[in-house]
Formats: structure tokens, C-alpha cells, sequence
């Protein structure tokens, strides 16, 4: 007789955190209240797929550095979004960066484990009733099944004119060195280099690690993979509803000037970011929704 897999979803706490626990199996991820925030996915016994900073602040009212913050509804600084996002906001310049999300208490709507399945938590952030983000709302799903780990961050606009937001999932991935990696899946796609005055440039081969990366892609390639010979696998990222990812690694300049970030750490890790901005930043008609998947699993080789 096969021994059905064990599947639980635990309310626990991370620092000073409320989190929730998703365990299937020898299979685990760690979601924080504050954010709708993933904190860690991985199996036992192995390297992590999710980073988290060892120097990660799990406080209150804190972006944490690490897992998948959910940047929403704008990303990166607000004033070098597309006019249309930043619309009606008196002071663009000061406002937090990658959205008023990641530190926001959001709710929980549904917590389940379903047997033989999944570990399911769906989170929402309710609309403001005033201001520039008036009737737009979100929710989280988060799902760990056997396959791997399912993120689908859903947009809605219940206001009476249309909206247009940026948004991401922004994945930090753990890595053996991130100098032995390879991102396969962007060849021959255009971007725009930020390190390089925002210029659009177009990528040759897969994309290697050989100094600061921050690069926005234009990509219609629902997959990347990101070939680590150091750990001996590969991490597969699949996305839906997205046309841009980003693609981000400090290198040893900036690590020093970074929050929450020893001056290392840009060696084990590396964020691929599943998006919608700038050209592809999302447009919502009056009580338009729109779904943005991600999904993220450890291809091992043998």
C-alpha cells in the first residue's frame, strides 16, 4: 500500500512575523502576513530554492530582504514608472519603493490543506476607499503541491476609470556561485540595461553573472532556467500574464551598500523577477482583473 504524502498549513510566526507554514510532503514554504510575502521554499536536506537574507529584519512595518516580495502596484521608484502609473500622485519622488504592498498587513481569506493534494493560503489586500489607488484590490495565492510551488498575484480595478499599475514577483533564488551560473531562455531578447542609462540593448546567449546585472527583459518566453553547476541543478521559472521579467545581482559594489544584505551574499543568489512594466505595464479597465502566475520548481540532476 503507498503511504499517502503528509500535507499541513500551520499559522506560526517568523521573528516577529505572523506566518504561515505549507508542508508537503519533504517539501516546505514559509508565507509572511505582512505583504503576502514568501519567505522560503525548499526541500529537505537541500540548498534552498528561495534565498533569504541571513541578515533579513523580520519586524513589523519592514520590507524583508529576501523571498518573493510582491511589488505592487508600481515597481521599483515610483517616478521612473510610466507617466500613466504614477498619475495623480502628488509626490511621486518620496514614495516607497516597489509599491505600498510589501509592508501592509494583508488578510487571509483561505487556508487549506487538501488531502493527497496541495497546501493552499489565499491572502487579500482590500482597496482604498480615497486616493490615487481608489477600487484597486489584490489577493495571493500561494499553492505547494508536488510539482512545486504556484504564485498567482490577482490585480483588480473596482473603481470607475481605467488603471494602469506595475507589478512583480520578485524571486530571489539561492545559488552555489552565482559567477558558475547560466539564465537560459532570454537569448535574442530585447531589454533595457538600468546600469547603463536605461538604453534598450538585445540579449547574446544565455545571460552569465560576471558583474552587476539589473536588466528589465521584454521576453515571450514563459520559461527560464537557471542552469547552477555549482549545486548540480537547475531552477525552473514559468510564468503567465507576464511579457517582462527583471533580472538582478548587486556584485560586490553594491552588496556594500545595501539594507539587510552582508557583503557576500550576492555570491549565492540572484532575483528573476516575473513582471509587468514599463512597456508591458498592465492596464485595467473599470472592474477589469488580470492574474500574473508564477510557478517555481528544482529540476535535480542525477
Amino acid at each position: 500500500m503507498t503511504q499517502e504524502t503528509r500535507i499541513d498549513i500551520t499559522r506560526t510566526r517568523r521573528g516577529e512575523l505572523d506566518c504561515w507554514r505549507l508542508r508537503v510532503g519533504d517539501t516546505e514554504a514559509w508565507v509572511a502576513e505582512q505583504g503576502a510575502q514568501v519567505l522560503g521554499f525548499g526541500r529537505d536536506g537541500r540548498q534552498p530554492v528561495v534565498w533569504l537574507s541571513d541578515a533579513a529584519v523580520l519586524e513589523p512595518g519592514k520590507s524583508v530582504r529576501g523571498g518573493i516580495p510582491v511589488c505592487w502596484p508600481w515597481f521599483g521608484e515610483l517616478a521612473r514608472n510610466p507617466a500613466a502609473v504614477h498619475a495623480g500622485v502628488p509626490d511621486a519622488a518620496h514614495a516607497p519603493a516597489h509599491g505600498h504592498a510589501r509592508t501592509r498587513a494583508w488578510q487571509v481569506q483561505d487556508a487549506q490543506a487538501l488531502a493527497g493534494e496541495a497546501a493552499v493560503l489565499t491572502l487579500a489586500l482590500a482597496a482604498d476607499d480615497d486616493g490615487p489607488w481608489q477600487g484597486l484590490s489584490a489577493r495571493l495565492d500561494v499553492r505547494l503541491d508536488a510539482a512545486g510551488l504556484r504564485v498567482a498575484l490577482h490585480s483588480r480595478n473596482g473603481s470607475g476609470q481605467p488603471r494602469t499599475i506595475s507589478q512583480a514577483l520578485h524571486t530571489y533564488l539561492q545559488v552555489g556561485d552565482v559567477r558558475d551560473v547560466r539564465v537560459l531562455g532570454l537569448e535574442d531578447a530585447r531589454y533595457l540595461d538600468t546600469l547603463a542609462g536605461w538604453v534598450e540593448k538585445r540579449q547574446e546567449g544565455p545571460l552569465h553573472f560576471d558583474g552587476e546585472v539589473d536588466r528589465i527583459y521584454y521576453t515571450g518566453s514563459p520559461c527560464l532556467v537557471v542552469d547552477d553547476t555549482g549545486l548540480g541543478r537547475r531552477l525552473v521559472v514559468e510564468s503567465e500574464g507576464s511579457g517582462s521579467a527583471v533580472l538582478w545581482n548587486p556584485h560586490i559594489d553594491k552588496a556594500r551598500r545595501l539594507s539587510q544584505f552582508s557583503p557576500d551574499a550576492w555570491q549565492q543568489m540572484l532575483c528573476i523577477e516575473t513582471a509587468r512594466v514599463m512597456d508591458d505595464a498592465l492596464v485595467l479597465a473599470p472592474g477589469a482583473a488580470h492574474e500574473m502566475v508564477l510557478r517555481l520548481w528544482e529540476d535535480v540532476r542525477l
